[in-house]
């Protein structure tokens, strides 16, 4: 059974790591207990510490062996966190210990979950240490005493949670802002040469399929005169609508459509003939010249692109090697004069 997205951890192996240290951490401080404070004054405390001790460094063994991503889909770092929690309360009402001080080792699963888990799952574990309490500050404090404790560790246990899962929420995306500038070309909304190039090593180093793989390189005409007569914000106005036009011909499903640079762009075509690759090269070709750019005074500006195509194994089997026979087959068609499709040599 797979635990729900809600009740995960938002870094498995980061979540493994503090878990063990944390249950460490408190194993050495009950064993500490047993010695001095309220859990040494009786033997009923004195070995509840001790088996909770046990307990602790037993959980760290097992969480460092198993594989993060295992306990992770188990549910087991929500388990260790409410686990925490009423071990802690349990200890509180063997050691009939209401105290501020009994009452702070509740702040340990409810801190680690902040910080390692999901919203959902943060919020079980805060609800779960509060409900633990209070069944322990009503059990051994009359009813105003308890109420009052309660009000206040309570306030201190969610306003905690809420600024943990706040925090964190943020730094995710913060980092998935980050992951998508480091992919995604932030003119035409492209992925940009990284990503084309670790899908094109990708197919090229597995076996390639009977149609082996097809990549088309696009190069926007006459760019450089478009900059100059129109101005820049025209010229990238010019890129991002032959980005448009490619994403109406071409399936991001089908393909990985990158721009390389400049006013380059190209097309990975997997599991494509050079036949089909050549055809839809084309089909990008009349795409293009049936859609002229509309400027902002109302006027059409054409906009052209020459293309060049090259297929593994047919033109070269290595990354770099495809590249140069589409970018040779590109060059090839803008000097029989542009607005053209040329095919690599065999």
């Amino acid at each position: 059974m797979q635990t729900p997205a809600a009740m995960r951890a938002r870094d498995p192996r980061g979540a493994a790591r503090t878990a063990v240290l944390v249950l460490l951490v408190c194993a050495v401080v009950m064993l500490v207990f047993s010695l001095f404070g309220p859990n040494s004054v009786t033997r009923a405390g004195m070995v509840a510490s001790w088996v909770t001790a046990a307990v602790l460094v037993a959980l760290a063994a097992v969480y460092r062996a198993v594989p993060p991503e295992r306990i992770d889909a188990r549910g087991g770092y929500v388990l260790i966190a409410l686990i925490g929690a009423g071990l802690c309360c349990g200890m509180n009402w063997i050691t009939q210990d209401p105290s501020a001080g009994g009452q702070a080792f509740l702040a340990f699963p409810v801190l680690w979950a902040g910080v390692n888990l999901r919203r959902g799952a943060v919020a079980l574990v805060a609800a779960v240490s509060l409900a633990g309490d209070a069944v322990v500050l009503f059990h051994l404090q009359p009813v105003g005493d308890a109420v009052s404790d309660l009000s206040f560790f309570g306030a201190v246990l969610v306003v905690m949670a809420i600024m943990l899962v706040r925090a964190a929420e943020t730094t995710d995306r913060l980092v998935a802002l980050l992951q998508q500038q480091a992919t995604v070309d932030s003119l035409t909304g492209l992925v940009n040469r990284r990503v084309l190039d670790e899908a094109l090593g990708s197919a090229l180093g597995a076996p390639l399929t009977p149609q082996g793989a097809s990549l088309v390189l696009v190069d926007v005409d006459s760019f450089k005169t478009i900059n100059d007569r129109y101005g820049h914000p025209v010229g990238d106005d010019a890129l991002v609508h032959v980005a448009d036009v490619l994403r109406t011909v071409v399936r991001a499903g089908d393909a990985v459509l990158s721009r390389m640079g400049g006013d380059e762009l190209a097309v990975l075509l997997p599991d494509c003939s050079a036949d089909v690759a050549v055809r839809r090269a084309s089909e990008v070709l009349d795409a293009v010249r049936a859609a002229p750019l509309l400027l902002a005074d109302g006027t059409l500006l054409a906009v052209s692109v020459s293309l060049g195509v090259a297929h593994a194994p047919s033109h070269a089997t290595g990354l770099e090697e495809l590249y140069a026979a589409a970018d040779a087959a590109l060059y090839a068609a803008k000097r029989a004069g542009r607005g053209r499709v040329e095919v690599a040599l065999t």
